[in-house]
Order: structure tokens, then C-alpha cells, then sequence
């Protein structure tokens, strides 16, 4: 959708287009209700700062629309369809790689308690592995932080998808 149809759409229908970039309602009506954007860049800047910080209740909501890196995001849905996107490096067939990937994410769910979550689009398997290694090392309080981050990085290349120039 182009940002001048987004910038003249009712509240509601503002919001449905840009929730599969990340189903958070505070960043959500932040992002929507600053509208009519200039520019781009503007909404970009904008869905950069909503709702900044994510509370720990915002974040565990949203990460339980994420699968586990490896996994193919099943239905129809918008969001699914971004995941098998943002995935599409990740060989379903690779069967080295689909092992590493179930042990790191076993790995870090046991110690954090949640899903991985990482902005797959445009990483290799292998930068997805040596990430979820190195993170393995933080404490829950900074994973916590780099968790907030990578949605954010999620929810901004979703949204230049969703919404465009």
C-alpha cells in the first residue's frame, strides 16, 4: 500500500494494514494516530520511537506470534507469510542446520524462557547460529534489551513492506 492510501485510511483500517509488522497495540495506535506521514522516512522515524520501551507483557505478547527460527510459520495469515519470507534462507532440507537450530532454540528457551527471536531477513543459517551462541552468554536482563531490538528491526522492515514510498 502506498503511504498516501495508509495516511487516508479510517483508525481501524490503519491499524489492521501494518499489525502483522508487529501486533504490539500501544506501538500500533503510536504509529497510526501520528499520521498523515510527509514522507517515508517520517513513518519509519515514527515506528522507530513508538512505544519505546516495550513493556515485559508487550514483549512476551509478541513473541508468541513468532515460531522458532528453523520452523515455517503455517497459515494464511499476513504475519505467517512475512515469517516464511524473512526465513526463506533457512533450507527446511538442511538437516545439519535444522538439528543446530532445534538444540540453540531448546537451549535458549531453557535458559530465558521464550522464543529466540532474531531479524532472519537477510542473515545465513550460519549468522542465525553464531547469534544465538553469542546471546547464550547474556543475562536475562540484556537479552531482554536485544529481544526489544530485534522486534523493532522486525516491525520497521515489515512495515517498509506493508506500507511504501
Amino acid at each position: 500500500m502506498k503511504l498516501t492510501e495508509f495516511n487516508s485510511l479510517n483508525r481501524v483500517q490503519a491499524v489492521d494494514t501494518i499489525r502483522p509488522a508487529l501486533d504490539i497495540p500501544r506501538w500500533l495506535e503510536a504509529v497510526v494516530d501520528a499520521r498523515p506521514y510527509a514522507h517515508h522516512d517520517a513513518l519509519l522515524n515514527t515506528a522507530q520511537t513508538a512505544a519505546k520501551p516495550f513493556s515485559t507483557e508487550e514483549i512476551d505478547g509478541a513473541l508468541a506470534h513468532h515460531p522458532r527460527i528453523g520452523e515455517r510459520a503455517e497459515g494464511d495469515s499476513a504475519e505467517a507469510g512475512l515469517s516464511r519470507a524473512e526465513q526463506s534462507a533457512v533450507d527446511p532440507s538442511d538437516t545439519d542446520v535444522q538439528r543446530r537450530l532445534r538444540e540453540g532454540n531448546l537451549a535458549y528457551e531453557e535458559k530465558f524462557g521464550q522464543v529466540f527471536l532474531i531479524r532472519a531477513a537477510g542473515r545465513t543459517p550460519e549468522k542465525i547460529l553464531e547469534n544465538l551462541s553469542e546471546r547464550m552468554t547474556n543475562d536475562p536482563g540484556t537479552e531482554r534489551a536485544v529481544v526489544a531490538d530485534q522486534l523493532r528491526q522486525i516491525a520497521l522492515l515489515r512495515l517498509e513492506g506493508l506500507v511504501t514510498p
